[in-house]
């Protein structure tokens, strides 16, 4: 993909929402496209949970799909000021802490309801993690309600339409404010 099309598109929707940067830089992370802009009033350009923030990201991948004649959107992340980072290492942080709860107790858990590029960070986290290779994830519920469960590999995975008990949910995980 064209990093110069890609900082052109997020410039220039900057420029149209009146949201003040002063730089847009492009960087390539495997198949992620990591757009960081830099701002003096960065909370303008995240909004409240980060709807301002997802949705430019959103009309950037529409705009460089359509523009690239792309069958598919590319998967370009938007962050400003770290924010986004900083989400994405709480997330592998609740999910370290819950395998421990998974091993001590040998109970499956349950994380709070996210996005789907957040419950795609725990997937690969767990999965490229040395240290958590006892444990798999499974995506369950749907819509915005869609979780990730940890469990350990031995344990049989959920079938279609089984209840997943026992489910143990955190109100005080630190995921309550994640960008869903």
């Amino acid at each position: 993909m064209d990093t110069t099309l890609i900082i052109g598109i997020v410039g220039a929707l900057l420029t149209e929402l009146s949201l003040p940067f002063s730089e847009v830089k492009v960087a390539s992370e495997g198949d992620v496209l990591r757009v960081d802009i830099t701002s003096d009033a960065p909370s303008r350009i995240i909004g409240w949970h980060g709807e301002t923030l997802n949705s430019v990201q959103h009309l950037t991948k529409s705009i460089a799909r359509s523009q690239a004649k792309l069958e598919r959107a590319p998967f370009i992340v938007l962050d400003v000021d770290g924010y986004r980072r900083m989400q994405e290492e709480k997330v592998r942080k609740v999910a370290e802490q819950k395998a421990d709860f998974v091993r001590r107790t040998g109970s499956r858990v349950a994380l709070a309801p996210m996005s789907p590029y957040f419950r795609r960070i725990v997937h690969m986290h767990v999965t490229n993690s040395p240290d958590l290779q006892d444990l798999t994830t499974e995506s369950v519920g749907e819509g915005e309600y869609r979780q990730v469960v940890l469990r350990r590999k031995d344990e049989k995975a959920a079938e279609s339409g089984e209840e997943l008990s026992p489910v143990i949910e955190s109100k005080e995980d630190g995921l309550e404010n994640l960008d869903v």
